[in-house]
């Protein structure tokens, strides 16, 4: 909604875009190509036949809506399901009570016949992988050395091998079975690839994400799911996989697959307690986020401590996962779905509820253009196994995701600092991630220091020491779970059990329409944007889209007066009964003395029709009879204060059927989401003052001068008395907010806080006037953007949701609109927003600049009133790229270490020893698994060269060309590169003294260094050496002056000395800093540089 435009407004809402639809029976016929493309077109051609290119006009120039036109005929395909009973067969036979017993697949499978998933399943044959397949990944030894095991029955000899290997043990059954769910899970990936089905779920055993090259590991022999990746990467070409590894073990072999291949995002939720926690490996932490082309590709989001659940996991997914997922633009995701991060597993010792994992992976199923296959790993409390992986299927299918029996937790402390750490850590990488302010590390001196700024710490404690044989026996953990704890968690896992609904309506949507709105128009201005064909081209688009016949029509009633005024006082609705029957000047000068309303003498007939269809649609949804509702009604409402009416809004149907639930059917949370691109006065104004109503609107403001203009649009305006902290405005402050940035308000804002509010319905008033395309509100969400918003939206009070129609002016947007809403909630598979592919190709946009900034300021004063907030809000400091660079002038500058800490046990969980810590992408051997819990050792204090998350080189022979007298006096570390005078990550050449920028802006310092052979360069932000030709970071005493220079001229004071070598007045320094030789410094200190470059 909006205040009245001028006439010349009227033909710009009424153009299409494209995508012709026949004519219905009123309203004439429909534009079939949009005047406003052609002219659009025929602009870009005649400026691009100026520069001779007519081929770049037409890669420029596309169909805005050409994305929601393909997408007709897509409808909701099958879910694929891969098992076969002889997996049960796989057991210890030395171990009965082994953990990783034949009861967790039968489980399994026990549940979804019991709930009749499997009958709703599209079977896909299991097959064995071949050899070729399995060689992709692994190496020839390691499948033959499990190839002679096949049908071995020596039970002893076989547990000799297994001892070889870390939490391992082998049947004769294991290489056929290891074969068949490597095989099995290829071929799942196979069918949705080729659209033989839309998702999909492999319950498999053995799993396989521990599984390395050359090496058993962890119950797993071969790596399911990294082959599977493998063989979409290798024989359907795909580009981009997402794998999601949510197993409370790190997976580190399929880490290690990708750990340099951009083409598979590797993210990883696991307990890590600091190293303590299996597999005890350094590469599981934050930092280890890629290297080479991979850099930035992998996820690690450790878990310090036990006992984390539902707030924490959704805060992963909402801050961290799904904004870089929806940047990545996967074409397939992958999920490592282990569930010993359960309720009740005992390896986990999380409390992650089964119906949580329904809502993790919900989000995921409209990325990818929906294609997800879901591959079973670990999980090992039977009951919480059995129900997670069954509400896992039972999501994939389509049902609604269950309501979250108990209130949502905010996340823990050490959860926090691992979230921002891992933010941190990618931020360099991922436009999304730019949410956090940041400081600078003077402001960590500072007596009176603000508690929100986030100190980067590593802390590193380890397992247990390295063994050459691995124990097969009694290695179950469940005799150390208190038996109090087992059984509290096994009658809250049946409380839980028995008060989730899982039943669902057979009607998936209802839908409400009747012609007689139509009615109400402007008689003065017929081009007026708020005419009939609004609701007509909806409906027809509907029609043409064969999604009437899939809907249960609603019978349109009139709401009653005394339904009105649940919302409006009754002087207001006895004002709008009396334009019935009154002549055009009369309406005219009632109409004059409101802001942005017309009036028409079917003017009331109209809005009670419009609030009365909202409430039939509310009586079916709340009453069982239809998940959820399409209301496709006009008058809008969402404008209409209590007592009058506004911008073109009669009454208030939103508001009205959010009083009407709360009074007819007792609800106690009632969620209004407002995408209008106007803020809704009328709506924030009705429910101000009430805690039962949660009232979030996103919508351009541009600090109050865009209408309804003032400052009741604004971010600190959060309700008042009881209702203060229910009402969340989102303003935009510039024009052309679009997927990007609504994408980002809901998973930073608007989820989060629904979650915690957790709402028994959601309302959505569904304006469109923020679509690409609109005359009024210039902004570029697409008709998909609002169709993943909406499926966002219906996970949340057990899919009970309701879209109802506010503003939009453009016939073809809001058709397009609205009708991927009305698709998504059927279930179909609407394609994904491209939210990264091309706006990520050009620097931010100032709309997203501003995004962030209105974001940032919303956090601020919403985290006052929203728990699930209170993090989101803390600063990462500025400047330092971890797993890159050594953050030496961070840390010289705060007096903060990096606090990296170790016991005596460095290195025996086959990390690093010696203070050099190994390639997270290399290979290595895996440590024992610790089966009691490590008591932390008193950590020390970290020297200079564990300071690094990645330690740079010490030594490089370059450094050679580096001589004292030629260090600059000053080092401008502001400077612009000398090609393109961007400052946003400037080097200096070392030989030369040359500023460019890096490779993530336009390579330009990369160029010069080519062009010229010059090999080392520094880093103006952080200070750190890189060296071309070698291809790593260095930090030896030769580069102190020089980083010394910048260090001063960035925070106006001398760099402190850490290296363990003594200082010299002269700077020469031997080409090893380990080196006692003061015979090579002074041989450089006599002059004799350049014979020894020589």
């Amino acid at each position: 909604m909006a205040m009245k435009s001028s006439g010349s407004s009227s033909t710009t809402a009424s153009a299409s875009s494209s995508g012709a639809i026949k004519s219905s029976s009123v309203g004439g016929e429909l534009p079939k190509r949009s005047e406003t493309l052609l002219e659009a077109k025929r602009r870009a051609r005649n400026m691009l036949k100026n520069q001779g290119s007519t081929q770049a006009m037409q890669e420029t120039v596309t169909d805005i809506f050409q994305t929601a036109v393909k997408s007709r005929p897509l409808v909701r395909g099958e879910t694929a399901m891969v098992y076969h009973q002889s997996m049960e067969q796989h057991c210890c036979l030395w171990d009965p009570k082994h953990l990783e017993c034949p009861e967790r697949f039968n489980r399994v499978l026990d549940r979804c016949n019991e709930l009749k998933l499997l009958d709703r399943c599209l079977p896909v044959s299991p097959r064995l992988a071949t050899k070729q397949e399995i060689l992709r990944l692994h190496t020839a030894e390691h499948f033959e050395l499990l190839e002679q095991t096949s049908e071995v029955c020596d039970d002893q000899s076989m547990e000799e091998l297994s001892s070889r290997f870390d939490s391992i043990y082998i049947h004769p059954s294991t290489f056929q079975l290891s074969l068949l769910a490597s095989g099995s899970t290829i071929e799942l990936v196979d069918a949705i690839i080729t659209g033989r089905a839309q998702n999909g779920m492999a319950i498999i055993r053995p799993p396989g994400h521990h599984a390395m090259k050359a090496e058993f590991n962890g119950y797993c022999f071969f790596n399911n799911v990294a082959l599977a990746a493998q063989h979409a990467l290798d024989v359907h070409k795909l580009e981009r996989i997402l794998i999601l590894d949510y197993d409370v073990h790190h997976g580190q072999g399929t880490q290690r697959f990708f750990y340099n291949d951009p083409r598979v995002l590797y993210f990883s939720i696991h307990r890590f307690e600091h190293g303590s926690f299996w597999p005890n490996l350094q590469e599981s932490d934050y930092h280890a986020i890629g290297e080479g082309p991979g850099l930035g590709f992998n996820f690690n989001v450790p878990l310090n401590e036990t006992g984390l659940g539902n707030g924490e996991y959704l805060a992963i997914f909402q801050q961290l996962l799904l904004p870089v997922a929806m940047e990545y633009q996967p074409e397939l995701i992958i999920v490592s779905a282990g569930y010993d991060a359960a309720l009740g597993c005992p390896e986990g010792e999380m409390q992650v509820t089964p119906a949580c994992y329904a809502h993790l992976l919900n989000p995921l199923l409209r990325l990818a253009d929906s294609r997800v296959a879901v591959v079973l790993e670990g999980g090992y409390c039977l009951d919480s196994l059995a129900e997670g992986a069954a509400l896992t299927l039972r999501t994939l299918l389509g049902d609604p995701c269950p309501v979250l029996i108990e209130p949502l937790q905010p996340p823990k402390p050490t959860l926090v600092k691992s979230l921002l750490n891992c933010i941190f850590a990618h931020r360099p990488y991922w436009r999304c991630l730019q949410l956090q302010a940041t400081y600078d590390p003077p402001e960590l001196q500072t007596k009176d220091r603000h508690p929100d700024l986030h100190i980067v710490e590593r802390v590193w404690i380890g397992g247990p020491p390295p063994v050459t044989i691995y124990p097969t026996r009694d290695t179950s953990v469940q005799h150390l779970i208190p038996a109090a704890t087992v059984a509290e968690n096994t009658d809250r896992l049946r409380r839980l059990r028995l008060e989730t609904s899982l039943t669902v309506p057979g009607v998936r949507v209802c839908y409400a329409y009747n012609p007689e709105m139509m009615e109400h128009r402007n008689l003065d201005d017929l081009g007026h944007p708020e005419q009939p064909k609004r609701i007509q081209f909806i409906h027809k688009m509907h029609e043409d889209y064969q999604l009437l016949g899939r809907m249960k029509l609603l019978a349109a009633r009139a709401a009653t007066t005394d339904e009105i005024c649940l919302a409006h006082s009754r002087s207001h609705v006895n004002t709008m009964r009396r334009v019935l029957g009154r002549d055009k000047e009369d309406l005219q000068a009632q109409a004059a003395t409101y802001n942005s309303v017309y009036l028409h003498p079917a003017t009331f007939g109209c809005a009670t029709v419009a609030a009365g269809s909202v409430l039939q649609a509310v009586d079916s949804v709340l009453r069982g009879e239809s998940r959820s509702a399409i209301c496709n009604v006009r008058p809008p409402g969402h404008h209409a204060e209590p007592d009058q009416p506004h911008g073109f809004c009669i009454f208030n149907n939103v508001a009205i059927a959010a009083q009407y639930a709360i009074r007819e059917f007792g609800l106690k949370r009632v969620l209004i989401v407002d995408w209008d691109v106007h803020h809704g006065n009328g709506t924030q104004h009705i429910f101000e003052s009430n805690p039962k109503v949660l009232y979030i609107s996103v919508h351009r403001y541009e600090n109050g001068t865009f209408f309804p203009k003032g400052p009741d649009g604004n971010y600190d305006v959060v309700g008042k008395h009881a209702g203060a902290g229910f009402n969340v405005n989102i303003p935009w402050n510039k024009k052309g907010m679009g997927d990007l940035e609504y994408a980002l308000a809901f998973q930073q804002l608007v989820m989060p806080i629904a979650y915690e509010f957790q709402p028994e319905l959601v309302l959505v008033s569904a304006g469109f006037d923020a679509a690409i395309g609109d005359p009024l509100g210039g902004c570029k969400v697409s008709p998909e953007g609002y169709g993943l918003f909406t499926h966002w939206l219906s996970a949340l009070a057990g899919g009970r949701i309701i879209v109802c129609l506010e503003g939009g002016y453009n016939v073809n947007s809001i058709s397009y609109a609205m009708t991927m809403c009305t698709k998504t909630l059927l279930g179909d598979p609407v394609p994904t927003p491209q939210l990264g592919s091309v706006a990520l190709l050009r620097p931010p946009t100032t709309a997203f600049q501003s995004c962030l900034e209105t974001l940032q300021c919303c956090v601020e004063v919403q985290r006052q009133h929203w728990k699930s907030l209170e993090f989101v809000g803390y600063r990462l400091p500025h400047g330092y790229q971890i797993g890159e660079n050594n953050n030496e002038d961070f840390l010289a500058a705060s007096l903060v270490k990096l606090n990296i800490s170790s016991d005596d046990a460095q290195g025996a969980a086959g990390g690093p020893t010696d203070c050099e810590q190994a390639d997270p992408g290399q290979e290595r051997p895996s440590d024992s698994k610790p089966k009691v819990k490590v008591k932390p050792p008193n950590h020390s204090t970290a020297a200079p060269e564990e300071m690094f998350a990645i330690p740079p080189s010490k030594t490089c022979p370059h450094m050679r060309m580096l001589r004292p007298e030629l260090v600059p006096q000053s080092i401008n570390t502001r400077a612009p590169c000398g090609e393109c005078i961007s400052r946003s990550e400037n080097w200096m050449c070392l030989s030369c003294q040359y500023i460019g920028c890096g490779r993530y802006v336009g390579r330009h310092m990369q160029r010069h260094c080519e062009a010229l052979e010059h090999t080392l360069v520094m880093r103006l932000q952080d200070h750190a050496v890189w060296c071309y030709v070698c291809g790593i970071y260095l930090d030896n005493p030769r580069l102190f002056e020089y980083k010394n220079r910048a260090h001063q001229d960035r925070y106006g004071r001398p760099l402190a000395w850490r290296y363990p070598c003594a200082k010299r007045a002269d700077g020469c320094y031997p080409l090893d800093p380990e080196s006692d030789s003061e015979e090579e410094a002074d041989h450089i200190a006599n002059g004799s540089y350049l014979q020894e470059a020589q």
